[in-house]
């Protein structure tokens, strides 16, 4: 028998905002990491992962290999990587600790951990539900970045706010007439003494970006125009306040973590989902609709990630981490 050794794999295909769930709960933890996106044969991408005969053979050789030695902790997440994560776990006889981020869709008793936002409602002795979405963001990476970052945005007044745009998916969509009503309730904020740091993701596109420039000239503004080292984690770190579009429950989560108010622009559309994730953080006082104003509150910072990389250092029987993973 090939017995693990003390890695963590990162199992996922590849998707950023799903990957970066996944290193991020790695990162808190604390085990050496390795990145493993995978791509999937035909016909098992289309299948439901029960239907999966002999997972680990479809695999396709264009994606990183899913081979032994097993690791000692497995995080993944997404369709492609259930039926692989279970086969690992067998072959390596429960000596791969396998967490699973998100609804697997399978059963949950399966895995040695689940890791599902609360809205989807899932409970077990395995799952630790979730308020937002795991990520990188740590203290430390904050203030590093914002140390890079501040010299650029020096000249700007206080106080600062981050402003992080997404962009449409499958549930929101942002159009010319949204990006319009956040550039108003932007320059409202600039009214009232405040200066912006700007970062548009590749979601938001070239024609809403170019609204926005238009509606900011002028102002104190710094829009990143996506050349060069990316400012996020510097902006929110630098930032007084944030305003987030709720295309994104990721990038909410993000700027929840550093414990500034946050301000929710809502975009038009939504599902069940999203408005379960944005009631519940609203309910807590962590974030606010966003009007055009400036207010202050405070909240203990959501801390998710730590708290699920404890309870996977617990299980492992690894004592606590003492320093975060950069």
């Amino acid at each position: 028998m090939t017995r693990a050794d003390g890695t963590c794999w990162v199992v996922t295909d590849g998707k950023p905002g799903m990957e970066n769930q996944c290193r991020g709960l790695a990162e808190a933890v604390g085990l050496p990491t390795i990145v493993k996106r995978i791509q999937v044969l035909f016909p098992w991408r289309f299948l439901p992962p029960s239907l999966w005969i002999a997972p680990l053979a479809a695999i396709a050789a264009s994606g990183d290999p899913l081979l032994p030695p097993w690791p000692r902790l497995l995080i993944a997440t997404g369709r492609a990587s259930v039926a692989p994560a279970l086969a690992i776990q067998a072959a390596s006889h429960g000596q791969t600790f396998a967490v699973q981020i998100q609804n697997p869709g399978t059963g949950l008793s399966r895995f040695d951990l689940v890791v599902p936002p609360r809205h989807d409602r899932l409970s077990g002795p395995n799952v630790v539900s979730t308020r937002g979405a795991l990520h990188r963001v740590t203290a430390e990476r904050l203030a590093a970045a914002a140390r890079e970052f501040a010299g650029s945005v020096g000249h700007l007044p206080r106080p600062l706010v981050a402003v992080l745009i997404g962009g449409s998916n499958r549930s929101y969509r942002l159009d010319a007439t949204a990006i319009s009503k956040l550039a108003d309730g932007l320059r409202a904020l600039t009214g009232q003494g405040a200066a912006l740091l700007v970062t548009p993701s590749r979601r938001t596109g070239a024609e809403n970006e170019r609204i926005l420039r238009d509606r900011l000239a002028g102002l104190p503004a710094v829009i990143w125009d996506g050349t060069g080292p990316n400012p996020y984690f510097g902006y929110l770190g630098l930032a007084d306040a944030i305003v987030v579009t709720g295309d994104s429950v990721s990038m909410v989560s993000e700027a929840a973590s550093t414990g500034k108010p946050v301000y929710v622009f809502e975009l038009p559309g939504g599902s069940a989902k999203f408005r379960a994730f944005h009631q519940g953080l609203r309910d807590e006082g962590i974030t606010r609709t966003f009007a055009g104003k400036l207010e202050r509150w405070t909240y203990p910072p959501l801390d998710d990630t730590a708290v699920v990389a404890a309870e996977v250092r617990r299980r492992l029987e690894l004592p606590p981490a003492t320093q975060p993973v950069e």
